[in-house]
């Protein structure tokens, strides 16, 4: 097959052993990042808050069903955020390429962060609801063309079996949680302490510190990475139609996708309680004060960037130092789920600590170590999550899976907004012990299910059996050393 993939200019040079354009992507992440989690982290107190409340005619509501309806809002936004990347993939396979669709998705999202800051006193009455859903609208279209993009072209700047491909998007994640870790600091604080809708423009500016970066940086470094769709680079010169059936191989890899979707929809769906029902628990129910000072709630979600940054190289580490017996795709998957579970024991012991009580406020140290948890659940499943992707998917459907991949996780989504909400209906109590039973239960279930996922991926991950030369040459596989992805004649 003729390769037809760009390759990020020579001239750029390398850092630290890679592409500089990964750090391109990295920052650019990285300030897309904090516009998101830093909105996210204040968005439930928001719509909960006094000024919200009376703007958008909500005040006669117990507050029981106000904050049912905060997480129903939440769940509605976080679940088509992460649905319109499959249309934000399609339009980059097809259409546009990803650098058009990463630079026009910032743009309305950063156009959304600003219409959620407008103020309220600026706004004929009535029409503030309008300026909120206006605001999501353009976030949520904005994430689609956004999100599924600037994960692929990491993939883009590595050569098909290339193993610095894993440490790339470890890398990536910590660009994504440093983000995080500035939106939590900086629009947090501003948003519980300040002003919610000032927070709100303060992560539109990083938005457009984002695309910023993009626009005047993306050539030199990121060369034709991106430019052209890549239905259009997945063409071999003698195959004009790009529907072309799938391959046996090709078939039985995307099916791996789908079966740990499942999987991540289970994960997604305990994890993303951390902006919902874990992010009241602690506004609510537990002792915000360190050395005498009340931090902020949403503070307390910087726990999870913060232990990625400091935990991530390490784990990046065991997975190289283990070499031949580093676990496969799966099983680090299954571990992710078993420690998700591991964090909701913690946050039981939260809720057996206030019991019935609405005075009693529990020991911020359970949050801490559920967010840790949590933390090292997700470094075994989310980057490997987004690797799989560019490892399995075939390069002409490559911007979909990953629209598909992030589809799953806007479904967890929704579901973390339903789960939550029976905090009020059943307690803490019941609903945190319900997820954590859930979560590794699926941990040992998908345990046992690791090795026929493995042989489905064909060459993904390490090979069962010995494959010779000659056997190599009779099923038309090739590769360039163990554990690369094969290349199937006419991929």
């Amino acid at each position: 097959m003729q390769d037809l993939k760009p390759k990020p200019p020579t001239s750029a040079g390398e850092m630290l052993g890679h592409p500089k354009g990964l750090f391109l992507l990295f920052g650019t992440e990285m300030w897309e990042r904090l516009s998101y989690y830093g909105m996210r982290g204040i968005f439930v107190f928001y719509l909960t808050s006094a000024s919200a409340v009376a703007a958008f005619g909500w005040e006669n509501m117990p507050q029981v069903a106000l904050e049912a309806k905060a997480l129903s809002y939440l769940g509605w936004y976080a679940m088509l955020v992460y649905l319109t990347p499959i249309i934000g993939g399609w339009m980059a396979d097809n259409k546009w390429g990803q650098r058009r669709c990463i630079i026009f998705g910032g743009i309305l999202m950063m156009l959304g962060q600003f219409s959620l800051a407008f103020p309220h006193a600026w706004l004929p009455d009535g029409s503030e609801i309008t300026m909120l859903w206006l605001g999501l609208a353009l976030m949520i279209i904005g994430n689609g063309l956004f999100k599924p993009n600037i994960s692929t072209m990491v993939g883009d700047l590595y050569e098909e079996g290339d193993r610095r491909r894993d440490t790339a998007f470890t890398i990536f994640y910590m660009g994504i949680n440093i983000g995080s870790i500035l939106g939590y600091l900086v629009v947090g604080w501003i948003g519980e302490k300040v002003n919610y809708q000032l927070a709100f423009f303060v992560a539109g500016l990083g938005m457009l510190l984002g695309v910023i970066l993009q626009l005047t940086q993306a050539r030199r470094y990121l060369g034709e990475i991106g430019q052209q769709p890549s239905a259009k680079l997945g063409l071999t010169p003698d195959v004009t139609d790009r529907h072309k059936p799938l391959t046996p191989e090709e078939r039985n890899r995307i099916k791996v996708i789908l079966v740990l979707g499942v999987f991540t929809v289970i994960f997604w769906a305990g994890f993303e309680q951390a902006a919902g029902s874990m992010n009241l628990f602690a506004k609510h129910n537990t002792d915000l004060h360190v050395l005498g000072w009340e931090i902020p709630a949403s503070w307390l979600q910087m726990v999870n960037p913060l232990f990625i940054i400091i935990l991530a190289p390490l784990i990046a580490s065991i997975w190289v130092g283990l070499g031949d017996r580093e676990p496969s795709s799966p099983a680090k998957f299954s571990m992710g789920l078993i420690f998700l579970g591991l964090g909701f024991v913690s946050m039981c012991g939260a809720a057996l600590q206030i019991g019935a009580s609405e005075t009693i406020r529990a020991s911020i140290w359970w949050l801490v170590f559920a967010y840790i948890f949590h933390t090292i659940g997700e470094l075994c499943l989310s980057p490997i999550g987004l690797s799989m992707v560019t490892k399995l998917s075939p390069l002409r459907y490559l911007s979909l899976m990953m629209g598909l991949w992030l589809a799953f996780i806007g479904i967890a989504n929704k579901g973390a907004a339903e789960i939550g909400k029976l905090v009020g209906e059943s307690g803490p109590l019941a609903t945190f012990g319900g997820v954590a039973i859930a979560a590794i239960g699926a941990g040992v279930l998908l345990f046992f299910l690791r090795e026929k996922l493995v042989d489905w991926m064909h060459g993904a991950e390490e090979v069962h059996t010995e494959i010779t030369p000659t056997t190599r040459e009779e099923i038309g596989i090739t590769a360039d050393h163990e554990g690369a992805p094969p290349k199937h004649p006419g991929e």
